[in-house]
Parts: C-alpha cells; structure tokens; sequence
C-alpha cells in the first residue's frame, strides 16, 4: 500500500482572492461596509453590474460567511444584507484597495 503525503495547505493569497477576489466582491463589501444594505440600493451605487450578477455574487459572498442575509416578513418582501465578522474581517484588504486605488487617480491626473 503506498503512502498517501499529506496535501499542502492552500497559499493564503489563493484562499483570499478565492473569498474576495473578482470584479464586484469588493466594491460589494465596500458599500455594504459603508450602509448601503438594501439590493436596489447596491445596485444603484455599483455601476455596470446586472441583476443576475449582483444576485451571484451576494451568494456566494454569503456562502463564504462574508455576508449575512436577513428576510424581514412584510409585503412586500425587504431583505437586508450586512457584513458578518468574517466579512469586517476583510475590511483591512478593502481598505488598502481603496488607498490604493485613491493614489492612482492621483497618479493619473
């Protein structure tokens, strides 16, 4: 029988980029960090994003436990999204995103 090695563990800029990474993730943790909560709301400040893909990624967001979905019983239906701990976790990457992203405009100009 041979012997099975123990797989190595996945590379932490893998998992990350995995968990966050893509187009729409971070600007989606952005704003939900900044109190735009609502789906309409998101999709109104996240420019050039569908429906379907707004909706793929809140799942997947909540599948990864970086997001929370709560269903509030009313007609019609509201449902509001937040960031879980995992999430706030992530809010140091986004930042420096940000930061990142603020002095390249300035670069630009």
């Amino acid at each position: 029988m041979a012997k099975q090695r123990n797989p190595e563990p996945p590379c932490p800029v893998t998992l990350c980029r995995k968990a966050i990474g893509g187009k729409w993730k971070p600007v989606i943790i952005y704003c939900l960090h900044h109190g735009i909560d609502r789906f309409g709301e998101l999709r109104r400040h996240i420019d050039g994003i569908s429906k379907q893909m707004l909706t793929k990624q809140l799942r997947e967001l909540e599948e990864d436990e970086l997001v929370l979905r709560e269903v509030f019983a009313e007609v019609p239906p509201r449902v509001e999204y937040t960031l879980s701990e995992r999430g706030k976790s992530v809010l140091p990457v986004i930042r420096a995103m940000k930061k990142w992203g603020e002095c390249q405009q300035v670069k630009a100009e």
